[in-house]
């Protein structure tokens, strides 16, 4: 898989299934969606939904996709796998594929998942991919991760979590714009702590998540997404 996101999260297994799996409650943590429905039929253990994605105010970019889970193994770990493909020439991502993995630990329960897709617009939708797309799926699903933590472990809501990023994107900006006044000598340090002093504890923050697996090179996907039919 293109892409491998971690967090771990002290919480109910239950608690965390359900707000990863149920599409009303996924669609509230996940930043990559801005709507996540069920469609009716599916084959086998497949689940069909349609996703969207507003990415101006009056563009949407919507696909459909097919999901499956197992919730009870022999190892103690769950697993979900889905397929997804949009047929708008919108959307970068033509049809792509990844799973989500949840281990049971002493210390928590380690939510991952990889997932790739296929790219369209020929040498500059790949371009564009490796440049902006990917990095920026990449970060999103990571800062994702960590709103979906809070909301599990502090009870902190995906909306309310949302706010205080923002606030604290404010308070960061204003330290540089408070700054240009006196010069660059201000100026640099105003923007390396605007850059680096770590988040608050109830801020979403990309950076608290593993961006590769730990331990290996690669992590390979469950034999249920080969099972899976495509959407």
């Amino acid at each position: 898989m293109g892409l491998y996101i971690e967090a771990l999260i002290r919480t109910d297994p239950e608690l965390l299934w359900e707000r990863t799996q149920e599409p009303a409650l996924h669609q509230r943590w996940d930043l990559r969606f801005t709507e996540i429905s069920p469609l009716p039929g599916g084959t086998g253990d497949g689940q069909r939904f349609r996703y969207a994605t507003r990415v101006l105010p009056f563009v949407t970019v919507a696909g459909t996709g097919t999901n499956a889970g197992e919730r009870h193994r022999a190892d103690g770990e769950r697993v979900s796998a889905l397929r997804f493909a949009s047929p708008q020439r919108l959307s970068l991502p033509a049809e792509g594929s990844g799973y989500w993995r949840y281990v049971p630990t002493p210390d928590g329960i380690r939510f991952h998942t990889g997932y790739d897709y296929r790219t369209r617009w020929g040498r500059f939708g790949a371009v564009a991919d490796l440049l902006v797309f990917r990095p920026l799926m990449g970060w999103a699903t990571a800062w994702s991760f960590d709103r979906l933590r809070l909301w599990c472990e502090r009870g902190i809501s995906p909306a309310r979590s949302l706010a205080y990023a923002l606030g604290e994107a404010v308070v960061r900006v204003a330290l540089v714009v408070a700054a240009l006044p006196l010069g660059p000598a201000a100026v640099l340090p105003a923007a390396l702590a605007a850059l680096l002093v770590p988040p608050l504890p109830v801020t979403p923050a990309a950076r608290r998540c593993l961006r590769r697996p730990p331990g290996r090179t690669t992590a390979a996907p469950p034999p249920l997404l080969t099972r899976l039919e495509r959407p």
